[in-house]
C-alpha cells in the first residue's frame, strides 16, 4: 500500500470523526427550536434520499433475501439505528454534548464485550483494562469529580438515554456482522434508515403533543442547516468516508480513529458557545488513553514479533 494512499485513508478518518463528533453540539443546537423526534425523523428522511440516490447511481440493486432474513435485518435496524438515535437525541435534550460523545466513545469496546458474552468466552486484559480505565473518566465526568457524588450516583435522565442508545448502537454493530455476509453494507444501510423512518413515524403518530410539520416551518436558518449537516455530513458522509479509510487501513486500525470523536465533539461545542468544562476533557483524555493503550501495546508486540520472525 503506498504512502499516499495510508495519508488518504487518514485524512478521510479524520474528517469522518468530525463530522460524528461535530453532529452532537450541533443537534443539541437544533434542539433548541425543534422536538428530539422531529430531528430524528428527518436525519431518517435526508439519509435516506441521500443513500437511494446514491445506490442508484452506484447501480447497487436490493439483494434477493428470504423473508426471515428481511425480517432479521429490518428488526436489527430498528433496534440499533433507531434506538441509538432516539436514544442519543432525546438525551442530548437534557444533557449536554461533550457528554453525550464521552459516552458514545464507549461503544467499540462494549461492542466488543457483547461479542465476549455471545461467544461465551472471557473478555481480553486489554478489553477489562480498557473497560475499567473508560469507565471512570465517563463516571469523573458525570459526577463532577466528587466521591460524595459517586456514591450516591445517579445519572441524569439525558445521560441515562444516551447509554441505552450507545448499548443499541453496540449490539447492532456486533449483530451487523452477521448479517453483512450475505447483504451488502450501503443496502442493509438503507435499510436501516427506512426502518428508522418508519419506527420514529409510528411513534410521532401515537403522540399527539409532537407536530414536526408546524416545527419545520418555523424553525431558523441555522437549524435548517443543522438538520441538513446532520443528515447529510454527520450521517451519510461519515459513513461513506468511515467505509473508504476502512477499506484502505482495514478495520483494526480504522478503529483507533473513533476516539477522536469526543474531542471534535468538545471542539465544536465550544465554537458552539456550548459548555466545555476542564473537567470534561480530563475525561475525553482519560477515556481516549483506555481505549488507545491495549491497542498499542497489542501493535508493538506484534511488531516486535514480526521481527524475531524476520531474522
Amino acid at each position: 500500500m503506498s504512502r499516499s494512499k495510508n495519508t488518504n485513508a487518514v485524512l478521510l478518518l479524520l474528517l469522518c470523526t468530525f463530522l460524528w463528533g461535530a453532529s452532537f453540539p450541533v443537534g443539541k443546537h437544533a434542539l433548541q427550536e425543534v422536538d428530539a423526534f422531529t430531528l430524528v425523523m428527518w436525519r431518517f428522511s435526508i439519509a435516506s434520499v441521500c443513500l437511494f440516490i446514491y445506490a442508484k447511481y452506484k447501480h447497487m440493486p436490493l439483494p434477493s433475501l428470504t423473508s426471515k432474513q428481511w425480517a432479521w435485518a429490518i428488526g436489527v435496524s430498528v433496534m440499533g439505528v433507531g434506538g441509538l438515535n432516539l436514544g442519543l437525541f432525546t438525551g442530548l435534550a437534557q444533557t449536554n454534548a461533550s457528554n453525550g460523545a464521552l459516552i458514545m466513545a464507549l461503544s467499540p469496546l462494549m461492542t466488543s464485550l457483547i461479542g465476549s458474552v455471545a461467544q461465551r468466552k472471557l473478555p481480553t486484559l486489554g478489553a477489562v483494562f480498557s473497560l475499567v480505565v473508560c469507565l471512570s473518566g465517563v463516571l469523573l465526568v458525570l459526577t463532577n469529580g466528587t466521591l460524595m457524588s459517586l456514591l450516591s450516583f445517579e445519572p441524569n435522565h439525558g445521560d441515562q438515554m444516551i447509554f441505552l442508545g450507545m448499548l443499541c448502537w453496540s449490539l447492532y454493530t456486533y449483530l451487523t456482522q452477521g448479517i453483512s455476509r450475505w447483504m451488502p453494507m450501503i443496502p442493509y444501510t438503507l435499510v436501516g434508515m427506512l426502518s428508522g423512518l418508519g419506527m420514529i413515524s409510528l411513534m410521532i403518530v401515537l403522540s399527539p403533543e409532537i407536530h414536526p410539520l408546524q416545527e419545520s416551518l418555523v424553525i431558523s436558518k441555522g437549524v435548517f442547516f443543522d438538520l441538513i449537516f446532520i443528515g447529510v455530513f454527520g450521517t451519510v458522509g461519515g459513513y461513506l468516508l468511515w467505509i473508504s479509510g476502512v477499506k484502505q487501513l482495514g478495520a483494526a486500525s480504522a478503529s483507533l480513529f473513533f476516539n477522536f470523536v469526543p474531542v471534535f465533539a468538545a471542539i465544536t461545542a465550544f465554537a458552539y458557545g456550548q459548555q466545555v468544562t476542564a473537567l470534561q476533557v480530563v475525561g475525553i483524555a482519560i477515556v481516549i488513553a483506555g481505549l488507545l493503550i491495549p491497542k498499542l501495546v497489542q501493535w508493538q508486540y506484534t511488531r516486535l514479533m514480526d521481527r524475531k520472525i524476520a531474522s
